[in-house]
C-alpha cells in the first residue's frame, strides 16, 4: 500500500472526520489495532470548555480501559451514591440508592485527545467532498488539501457534512421541547444548596417539565468537595414556529435554525428563563439557574440514519448517524461503543473490508434505533403535542418521580 509518495506501507490508513469524542474514540482504538490515523476537525481552535456534563456507563469504562484511558472513577469523574426528586418547596419526594459516575464534557475530551499523538490531529480542515476509488477514499477541505485512505469515518456530529454528502435526505428533527443548560461553581452555592443536591444525581419536576443536575469536575478538573460545579440540564416544551424562534433569534435579529450560540442569546430570553425557574422549579435548582452565569440553549432532535456504512469505504458512526434525546444519556457511550464494534469487525476481518463494514452496520443500527426509540419514551411528556390516548399514557408512565429516578441515564430498557 502506497501513501503516494512512493513510500509503502503495510498498515491500512484511516480518516476520521471530526475531532470531537466519536472521532477520537475512532482513532486511538484504531490505532491500537495496527492502524495509520489522521483526525481532521474544522474548528480552527481547540475543542474544549464546553459546558454539558457526561453520565458514565459500564460499558464506556469498557471501552475506555480498551483505548489506554485511565478508568478509575476518581480519574474521571464525580461518583454519586444515588438519585433525589425535589418537590416545588424543596422537599425530598423520593430517593434511589444508585452509585455512578458522573463526568464533564471538558474532563473527557481533555483526556482523549491527550492519548492522541499531536501530528494526527488536525485543526481547521473543513470537509467539501468524499470521493472513493477503487483503491482508496479521499476526502478533500476547503482549503484545498487532500487525504487519502483505506477508510473514511465521518465522525463529525448531528450536522455531519459526511452524511450530508452521503444522505442527504437524512436531517435532524426538531422534538418540540429545548433544555436550557448550564454550570455553576459549586463554591457560589448557598450551603443549604451544596448540601442538598451536589452529591446526588437530583431532578425537579414542574407540570410537563423536567429538571436534573449532578456534580462535576470543576473549571480546572477540580474533583474536591467545593471545588466542584454542578450541572444541570432543564427540558422545557418551546413550539417550533413561535417560542423555539423567539429563542433562537440573537441580539442582532437573525433568526437561527436549531442552535445559537450562548453570547448571542438576547438579556430578555434569560431574563424569562430565570423568572420561570424562581416560579417553577425547586428552590435549589432555582437557586443554580440564578448563580449559572452562562446558560445555554439546545434544541432537543431526533435523528436516525438507514444506513452507516456508504460505498465501499466510507462510514458514519456516533451522533452523525443516531442522535437520541439525552435523557437516555449515551451519546458518548454509543459513540464508544460504536468504534469499538468497528474496530472489532475489521480486526474479524482484516483482509475483507466489505465484510467488515457490513458486520458493524448489521450490529449497530438495530442499536442505535432502539436508543433513538427508548429517548422518545422518556422525552415523551415534554412534548407540545401528544396526539393520541396511548401517547399520553405511555408519557404518564414515565413521569412519576420513582420512573424517573429508575429510567433517566440508564443503559437498560433498550432493545435492538
Amino acid at each position: 500500500m502506497s501513501d503516494g509518495r512512493g513510500k509503502v506501507h503495510t498498515k491500512p490508513k484511516a480518516v476520521v472526520i471530526g475531532g470531537s469524542m466519536a472521532g477520537l474514540f475512532a482513532a486511538l482504538l484504531l490505532r491500537r489495532a495496527g492502524w495509520r490515523v489522521d483526525v481532521y476537525e474544522r474548528i480552527g481552535a481547540e475543542l474544549a470548555g464546553r459546558g454539558a456534563g457526561i453520565v458514565t456507563h459500564g460499558e464506556l469504562f469498557d471501552v475506555l480501559a480498551r483505548a489506554g484511558i485511565d478508568t478509575a472513577a476518581a480519574a474521571l469523574g464525580v461518583s454519586v451514591p444515588g438519585r433525589r426528586v425535589l418537590d416545588r418547596d424543596g422537599r425530598v419526594a423520593g430517593e434511589l440508592a444508585l452509585p455512578q459516575v458522573l463526568t464533564s464534557w471538558g474532563r473527557l475530551y481533555g483526556m482523549l485527545k491527550e492519548a492522541i499523538p499531536a501530528n494526527c490531529y488536525h485543526h481547521g480542515q473543513n470537509l467539501v467532498e468524499v470521493t472513493e476509488h477503487s483503491d482508496r477514499v479521499v476526502a478533500r477541505f476547503a482549503d484545498g488539501t487532500q487525504a487519502s485512505g483505506d477508510l473514511l469515518i465521518g465522525a463529525d456530529g448531528i450536522f455531519s457534512t459526511v452524511r450530508a454528502q452521503c444522505a442527504p435526505n437524512v436531517r435532524p428533527v426538531y422534538a418540540g421541547y429545548v433544555a436550557w443548560r448550564g454550570l455553576v461553581n459549586e463554591q457560589d452555592l448557598s450551603p443549604r444548596v451544596r448540601a442538598e443536591l451536589c452529591d446526588w444525581f437530583a431532578f425537579s419536576l414542574p407540570p410537563g417539565e423536567q429538571m436534573l443536575g449532578y456534580p462535576v469536575a470543576g473549571a480546572n478538573e477540580e474533583m474536591g468537595v467545593g471545588q466542584r460545579r454542578f450541572n444541570f440540564v432543564w427540558y422545557r416544551p418551546a413550539d417550533a414556529d413561535h417560542r423555539l424562534a423567539d429563542m433562537l433569534t440573537d441580539l442582532d435579529g437573525v433568526r437561527h435554525e436549531l442552535s445559537i450560540p450562548p453570547t448571542k442569546i438576547r438579556a430578555e430570553i434569560f431574563a424569562a428563563m430565570r423568572r420561570d425557574a424562581e416560579r417553577l422549579l425547586a428552590p435549589q435548582f432555582a437557586e443554580v439557574v440564578r448563580l449559572t452565569s452562562q446558560p445555554f440553549i439546545q434544541a432537543i432532535l431526533d435523528l436516525e440514519t438507514p444506513r452507516m456504512v456508504f460505498g465501499a469505504r466510507t462510514v458514519i458512526l456516533g451522533d452523525a448517524a443516531f442522535v437520541a434525546r439525552p435523557h437516555v444519556g449515551m451519546g458518548v457511550t454509543k459513540a464508544a461503543a460504536d468504534t469499538m464494534a468497528l474496530v472489532d469487525a475489521l480486526q474479524t476481518h482484516p483482509t475483507n473490508l466489505q465484510a467488515a463494514l457490513a458486520q458493524f452496520e448489521l450490529a449497530r443500527i438495530p442499536f442505535g434505533a432502539a436508543v433513538v426509540r427508548r429517548a422518545r419514551h422518556l422525552g415523551s411528556y415534554m412534548q407540545a403535542q401528544i396526539a393520541t390516548p396511548e401517547e399520553r399514557a405511555m408519557a404518564e408512565r414515565h413521569r412519576t418521580p420513582e420512573a424517573v429516578m429508575a429510567e433517566t441515564a440508564i443503559a437498560t430498557g433498550i432493545a435492538a
